[in-house]
């Protein structure tokens, strides 16, 4: 899938910019050219870069979930101002986000059906990558390096007692 999309990439051996196909390794696009396009597409608010997000939120995973899932009424007695909607997952309640995912908006190549709960679970695990895509190869290479602390530990405890064995099990006799 990242190859699909030509990312601007440089400066070649003639200080010239060029396109090349995306590496997953690639950071993510930007919505927006600058911050200016990103608030005036979205009513004055700036949107967060969302790469971290996972990281920066109490909960991770659960939080990005609960708040795409989230969007509900306002309750009775609460007053949302013109523009935003009601979700109690978000601090204070009022979002200008409006409900990013609905019922079918994609198409699953293997079937599956694309409920909102499905989708928000698969941005939420998606971005918990996008904040963290070495989690996976850093806990194999822990996992391999316990693998061999403890068989060094095995070879050292071997070593020490055949060392140490004659001088332990020595007898010692005073004659008088």
């Amino acid at each position: 899938m990242a190859s699909e999309i030509d990312v601007m990439d440089g400066p070649n051996d003639e200080g010239e910019m060029f396109e090349r196909p995306g590496k997953l390794t690639d950071p993510l696009p930007k919505p927006y050219a600058n911050e200016e396009a990103g608030r005036a597409a979205n009513g004055g608010a700036l949107p967060p870069d969302l790469s971290l997000i996972a990281k920066a939120r109490h909960g991770g995973v659960d939080y990005i979930f609960a708040l795409l899932t989230g969007y509900c009424d306002a309750p009775a007695g609460k007053v949302m101002l013109p523009g935003l909607y009601y979700n109690p997952y978000f601090a204070g309640g009022a979002i200008a986000m409006p409900p990013p995912l609905q019922d079918g908006q994609v198409e699953y190549p293997d079937g599956t059906p694309a409920t909102t709960s499905q989708m928000a679970k698969d941005v939420s695990v998606f971005l918990n990558w996008a904040a963290e895509p070495e989690h996976d190869s850093r806990k194999l290479q822990g996992f391999k390096a316990l693998i061999v602390l403890g068989a060094t530990l095995a070879v050292t405890g071997y070593y020490k007692r055949f060392r140490w064995s004659p001088l332990k099990t020595r007898r010692i006799s005073y004659v008088n």
